[in-house]
């Protein structure tokens, strides 16, 4: 073995999957990837993509957390 440690917990989503997963459109997905608002890609092969679902659950627990704002002061 060579040492590499590999996730089993994770998988890859193809773009259809994210999109359908997060609500976005393709180029609104790859335009925030640019302006680094959005997880990028992993290049699997010449001609194809795919995005860590880990990654993708993260960035969604991080939208939710920026809507809730943070927890009110008990008084």
């Amino acid at each position: 073995m060579s040492g590499i440690l590999v996730d089993f917990s994770d998988s890859v989503l193809k773009i259809k999957q994210v999109m359908a997963v997060c609500g976005k459109s393709r180029s609104a997905i790859y335009k925030e990837i640019r302006k680094g608002l959005f997880p990028k890609q992993l290049k699997l092969t010449s001609r194809s993509s795919g995005w860590s679902r880990n990654e993708i659950e993260r960035w969604l627990e991080q939208r939710k957390a920026e809507r809730d704002g943070p927890a009110p002061a008990k008084r």
